[in-house]
């Protein structure tokens, strides 16, 4: 079943802009959500879908990712892509309970429930790969080493050592919020906020673990694996969720943020999914025909070059470019034609040159044969 634009489900145009788009989620997660519907699972369906569409459109790359490929471009799966398909609603509420506020949300609607309590979450890391175009073609597996924050092991992330080590905190009484109430013309209105004397942890530490000296977490090397799927393109990001750093006492680790590059190619060069190559031809093989080898992503092959072939003639090697992300098409091979023109010629040669200049046979004629670069201009220039 085909998923629905993320567009239409926040009843925005393509070119809103960041604002719009903001108010058009907190519009919807406003309208579907739990606590003004309990028990209707539509409007839970379409409270994360709303919260789905919100996670992409409202970060500027994933956005031009889902503008350019659509849902693959921002696929949650064997790329390690970003997205906010699957995510809990505890989720939801830890990246974007802040839409809610002043609306008494998370618990309840206006009625003094206090908001749902926002796990701790680990900072983001962000690596740079570089691909070769066999790699970008093929998919590859990456093991990438990346120092960051690990959870400390002695104490679990707890931070504390031992699990009598703890207080009950005396600020918030062990919710690890702290709540205010204003009234307004609605009613009265509940909003909480983490508690700053124990970070929102509802404990507070008696003797720290000597380990992480009371943090949770120590700095250390991982070694994280990543499938990088075929056809990605150099300056795209894939996020991998949970592996970047551990947060200090307990909570979610941050992502891991990867930046693709590609490197240069010997022979062929990119453009989309279809790969370039330019391949030279001697005059006598131009007028005569011949049978070349040339490079491939795949390999070498071998390619048939007509008599009578013109300088500019672009062949093609058909599903020899770069696979269409999360598909198995794939773009061309473009080979363009060049007649090298030697500098130098022995007298011989040129003897035989002065001959064959002299023949009607080769002199230009641009009403035969290939059509004339002015041609070409125009047609290339009226299709963009």
């Amino acid at each position: 079943m085909a998923q629905q634009d993320y567009y239409e489900i926040l009843e925005v145009s393509r070119s809103a802009s960041p604002g719009e788009i903001k108010k058009a989620y907190r519009k919807k997660a406003l309208e579907y959500h739990p606590d003004r519907n309990p028990g209707n699972n539509a409007s839970e369906q379409q409270f994360k879908e709303a919260a789905e569409a919100y996670e992409v459109l409202r970060d500027p790359d994933k956005r031009s990712r889902y503008d350019r490929f659509g849902h693959a471009g921002v696929k949650n799966g064997g790329g390690g892509f970003g997205g906010a398909a699957g995510m809990s609603m505890d989720d939801i509420f830890s990246q974007f309970g802040d839409i809610f506020e002043g609306f008494g949300f998370g618990g309840g609607f206006g009625g003094g429930a206090t908001r749902r309590r926002r796990p701790n979450q680990g900072s983001n890391l962000r690596v740079r790969v570089k691909l070769s175009l066999e790699e970008v073609t093929n998919g590859v597996n990456k093991k990438i080493k990346v120092k960051k924050y690990l959870k400390c092991e002695p104490c679990s992330g707890s931070g504390a050592k031992g699990a009598e080590a703890y207080d009950t905190c005396g600020t918030c009484h062990g919710s690890g919020q702290v709540a205010r109430v204003t009234n307004t013309i609605l009613g009265q209105m509940q909003t909480a906020s983490p508690c700053p004397a124990c970070g929102g942890q509802g404990q507070t530490i008696r003797e720290k673990c000597p380990s992480c000296a009371g943090n949770g977490v120590i700095k250390g090397d991982d070694v994280i694996s990543v499938d990088i799927p075929p056809g990605v393109d150099d300056g795209m990001q894939l996020s991998v969720a949970g592996k970047g750093n551990a947060p200090a006492r307990g909570g979610v680790p941050g992502d891991l943020i990867i930046l693709v590059e590609i490197k240069t190619h010997e022979h062929l060069q990119r453009d989309g999914n279809n790969l370039l190559y330019n391949l030279y031809v001697s005059f006598p093989e131009a007028v005569v025909g011949t049978t070349v080898t040339v490079p491939t992503i795949d390999g070498k092959v071998k390619l048939k070059v007509e008599p009578g072939t013109q300088p500019g003639k672009i062949l093609r090697l058909r599903n020899k470019g770069i696979p269409y992300l999360q598909q198995r098409s794939r773009g061309d091979q473009l080979i363009n034609v060049n007649v090298w023109t030697p500098q130098q010629v022995s007298k011989e040669e040129k003897e035989m040159m002065d001959k064959l200049k002299d023949s009607d046979n080769f002199k230009p004629d641009p009403g035969k044969g290939e059509r004339s670069f002015f041609d070409k201009m125009k047609e290339y220039f009226s299709g963009r």
